[in-house]
Order: C-alpha cells, then sequence, then structure tokens
C-alpha cells in the first residue's frame, strides 16, 4: 500500500465516524473541500461507493462499512503501540480538569480514571460533575464529555462509549394504575418527570424515532428535576415516568425496580464522546487521559 493510499484511509474513517466533513475536516485539521477530494480518490481507486452524502448528513455504504469494520481494530492498535511508544519518555504528570454529567461519569469514566491514577501516580484528574454545558474555556477545563449532538462543530470528539438509547420507564405499580403508553402521544394522559439542565433553559424535551417518523414530545408532571438522580428515585416511588439514559436504569429494569415502555420508539444513537479545542496544547497527561478513555470498538 502507498503511503498515500494509507493517509486516504485516515481521511475516510474520520468522516465515516464523524458521519460529516465538516466535523472530520477539524478533527484532521485540514479544509472540508481537500477531506472531500481524499474521500472521492479513495472511492475512484477502489471502485466503489463509500459513503452516501445528503445535504443533512453522511452514512456509509454497505462497502463503506465493511472497509471500516476492517479498518478500526489495526488502527486502534497502532494508535495504541504509538502512545506506548510515546510513553516510554518522561512519565505522564500533572493536572487533568474534566467536565462531565453525573451518568456518563459512571457510565464510561470512572473505571477508566480509577486505574490511570493507580497507574500513573503523578497525574491528577479534577472531575466536575453537573449536568450543563459548561464552556470549557471560560471554566479552563481540558476536556468534556458530551453526548455526540452536543458537541460543538468546532471542537475534536473523541468517542469513549457505545451507542446508547433514550428509555421511557416508571414503576410497575404506576402502570399498573395509570396504563401503559404505546404511542409518544399517550403521553399526553401521564405524569412525566422532566429534567431542566439549566435554570435558563427550558425542560428538555422527549425525543422518539420509529420507522423514519420522528416526534419530539413536550411533557409535563408533577416534578422537574435538573439531575437524574432524583428523577429515577420518584420513579421507582410511583411519581411518573422518566426519560433517562439506559446505562443509568438498567439494573433496576433487570430487578424489576422500573418498568421499560416505547422500547421500538427509541433507537440507539451516537453515545458519549469526550470533546476539546483543537488549539490548546496537549500535555503528557491529558495525551494519556484521551487515550485510555478512547473506545474501541
Amino acid at each position: 500500500m502507498m503511503r498515500e493510499e494509507l493517509g486516504d484511509l485516515v481521511v475516510f474513517m474520520a468522516v465515516a465516524e464523524e458521519r460529516s466533513f465538516t466535523r472530520a475536516s477539524v478533527r484532521l485539521g485540514l479544509s472540508q473541500s481537500a477531506v472531500s477530494h481524499t474521500v472521492r480518490r479513495l472511492e475512484e481507486s477502489i471502485g466503489l461507493k463509500l459513503l452516501n452524502r445528503t445535504s443533512r448528513r453522511v452514512s456509509t455504504t454497505d462497502a463503506g462499512e465493511k472497509l471500516l469494520d476492517a479498518l478500526r481494530p489495526s488502527f486502534g492498535q497502532i494508535n495504541a503501540r504509538i502512545e506506548e511508544i510515546r510513553m516510554l519518555g518522561d512519565a505522564p504528570r500533572g493536572l487533568v480538569r474534566l467536565t462531565a454529567s453525573k451518568a456518563a461519569a459512571r457510565a464510561v469514566l470512572w473505571p477508566k480514571i480509577s486505574q490511570i491514577v493507580r497507574d500513573y501516580p503523578e497525574v491528577q484528574i479534577e472531575l466536575n460533575l453537573e449536568s450543563r454545558l459548561t464552556d470549557l474555556a471560560e471554566d479552563r477545563f481540558d476536556a468534556g464529555v458530551r453526548l455526540r449532538e452536543f458537541v460543538s462543530p468546532d471542537m475534536i470528539a473523541v468517542k469513549i462509549g457505545p451507542l446508547i438509547r433514550m428509555v421511557a420507564v416508571a414503576a410497575p405499580e404506576y402502570f399498573r394504575k395509570h396504563g401503559v403508553p404505546k404511542h409518544p402521544s399517550d403521553l399526553d394522559d401521564h405524569a412525566c418527570l422532566s429534567l431542566r439542565f439549566s435554570s435558563h433553559a427550558p425542560a428538555y424535551d422527549w425525543e422518539f424515532e420509529k420507522e423514519g417518523e420522528a416526534i419530539v414530545k413536550k411533557v409535563s408532571g408533577p416534578l422537574i428535576f435538573s439531575e437524574s438522580d432524583l428523577c429515577i428515585d420518584a420513579a421507582k416511588e410511583g411519581h411518573g415516568i422518566a426519560f433517562v439514559t439506559e446505562p443509568e436504569v438498567i439494573d433496576d429494569i433487570e430487578d424489576g425496580k422500573l418498568r421499560r415502555v416505547l422500547a421500538d420508539w427509541c433507537p440507539p444513537f451516537d453515545g458519549y464522546h469526550l470533546c476539546y479545542s483543537g488549539r490548546r496544547q496537549i500535555s503528557s497527561a491529558f495525551r494519556l487521559v484521551i487515550d485510555r478513555l478512547r473506545y474501541r470498538d
């Protein structure tokens, strides 16, 4: 394989993973036209269309998905080995400041952060837990954890977890008393436990999708929370239906404390990403955190 073709594959992977030529160009530090030209050159070289392009989204074709599946483990191993070689120099040290929601911290951050500080005693990690989307530069954070849809296009986004889905849940006793919603429109007749992540923001709308039909529901109920923990507790106590990420309640669902509804209206979507400015200088400690958190399929 020629060196130019290897570079083309790197560009294709970035576009396929970001599902956007714009975000891929930011991630790679290239112009959007250069990224587009590179992908076209690769498609011409292979003789197959690898990406479907519309005005709103980019997706992989069957051939593109097969190529992506082949490339990910190989490039993942290469990146891991390079990072190991880099670490042969001075041991990582210093403070890394991260901000994330409690749900993200529990789902993807804590197990790896716990191991990092064991393996590297001179690395210190500050973890700020709040649901609002903080300004990373203003609050002097090295990085933040966001769901992919909330990552600004001018930020570098590193995938740190698998696809996730939202779930609508309530206590079994609640559904025995009030019935089970079969369609998102049925939620108008139910007590819904809302989340408002900032005092200046409206309550979070519930988003559903099935067979190409998308529905955004403005719900109402007796309680509004700024964090999901108490919202889930309220659902378990029978106050209404909560709409939260699946990892937060999977144990309660399996134990029978909560019952899931409208599952066919809650498809999986891009999960948590570590996002940071491409203009910032990356310390050895932060580089270590990025590599350890990076999700490898």
